[in-house]
């Protein structure tokens, strides 16, 4: 397992996104591959929700974390949070 370091960038848009950092580590390690530029690496995973957010229920939330790879060390870059529901 590589460490993970959450970068201040990556924490504050998790705070104003609706996520936090044990989600963006589970993302990291357990979610799916997703394209990202200029050699850097993206992941994604759903979580159940099921609350409201902003006057909206939403039952699921989709993380996507975006980060680089230097040896044994992960660091994020930002990350993005949308509201729904897949299936």
């Amino acid at each position: 397992m590589k460490d993970i370091r959450i970068d201040p960038h990556t924490l504050e848009r998790a705070e104003q996104r609706g996520t936090n950092p044990e989600e963006i580590a589970e993302v990291i390690e357990t979610g799916l591959p997703i394209p990202a530029k200029h050699g850097r690496f993206g992941k994604t995973k759903v979580f159940k929700f099921g609350r409201h957010r902003l006057g909206k229920f939403y039952e699921e939330k989709k993380v996507e974390v975006y980060y680089t790879v230097h040896g044994d060390l992960v660091v994020t870059i930002t990350v993005y949070v949308f509201y729904g529901s897949w299936r």
